[in-house]
């Protein structure tokens, strides 16, 4: 037989119904096994508090517990017609003479033992049974809470690197996600235990990410591009040129000559992968005359252009 229901959720016989609530919360949290993966205590705690709950969440159940109509594992008690009862050999035992008592209690036992424990954790944790649903199973043990889906707009830059946002459910509830590194637009994440809270588990949460359009970085297949404005001076005479990336600002090396269009290549910038790994970050160059005029520069072309004309080259 089961432990008193109080004493498994640790509170007292006048204890209220929010207070029942918390405690069992508290428990399970503590005991789920989603959070502790192959431990059979935790697991046989959350099926102990699991079921204590299933009596005192259920204001009917704790009544007839309370008067002793019912037993710690949730069966009626029962007195046999000769007079035997749980006095006489427990309400599962058989009553003197053979009595109702005897052969019915028998009878009963025979039916709980022959409930599969496993379908009835699978349905909790999801299997089974629609979430949110109550199973047919032992006191409706199976009663899961519903799983919850929302949006989650991120950076583009948080889905290379990773990190944690916040997100807010329409209940009021407010949880930090942890973002992975390489996430993909349209992936889903799956938060378990996040979901509503049920009678016997919460249901859980599923994330849909969204990536963000970013302003510098855009993806091209499977690589990162950005355009890299550039002097006229620094594309003519090369030189040392700051550039952007997700993981900050670089220095790069810019060869004399540039012109826009080409590109430059700096490794490991890039996307991620679902396991982390970083592809590259290409740079194209755009190379920017000054904003205002300037009577020198449009001197010096006027007479380059006189003396050392050239065509352009039409790239294919």
């Amino acid at each position: 037989m089961a432990r008193d229901p109080y004493q498994e959720l640790g509170v007292s016989r006048t204890a209220s119904a929010d207070d029942i609530r918390k405690a069992f919360r508290k428990l399970a949290k503590a005991n789920h096994p989603d959070t502790n993966p192959d431990d059979k205590p935790a697991e046989e705690r959350f099926k102990r508090v699991s079921a204590a709950f299933d009596i005192l969440g259920d204001v009917e159940k704790r009544k007839k517990f309370d008067a002793g109509a019912i037993d710690a594992d949730g069966r009626e008690t029962f007195r046999g017609f000769g007079g035997g009862g749980a006095g006489a050999g427990g309400p599962w035992g058989p009553a003197p003479g053979g009595g109702f008592g005897g052969a019915r209690g028998r009878h009963q036992q025979a039916d709980f033992e022959n409930v599969d424990l496993g379908d009835i954790l699978g349905e909790m944790f999801g299997g089974g049974r629609p979430a949110g649903g109550r199973g047919g199973g032992f006191g409706g043990f199976s009663q899961r809470g519903a799983d919850v889906r929302a949006k989650l707009e991120v950076d583009l830059t948080d889905a290379i690197r990773g990190g944690k946002k916040r997100i807010a459910f329409s209940d009021g509830r407010t949880i930090d996600v942890t973002i992975p590194k390489g996430a993909q637009d349209g992936q889903t994440l799956r938060l378990r235990g996040q979901g509503a809270p049920g009678r016997s588990a919460p249901g859980d949460a599923f994330i849909d990410i969204v990536v963000a359009p970013h302003p510098v970085y855009r993806k091209e297949g499977e690589v990162l591009v950005m355009d890299l404005p550039v002097t006229l001076y620094d594309a003519v005479l090369g030189g040392k040129v700051e550039a952007p990336t997700p993981d900050g600002p670089v220095t790069l090396t810019l060869p004399k000559g540039s012109n826009s269009g080409a590109r430059l290549r700096l490794k490991g910038r890039g996307l991620s992968d679902a396991k982390g790994h970083r592809g590259d970050l290409f740079a194209r160059l755009v190379v920017m005359l000054p904003d205002s005029p300037d009577a020198a520069l449009e001197a010096f072309a006027e007479t380059q252009k006189r003396e050392r004309p050239y065509s352009l080259k039409r790239r294919t």
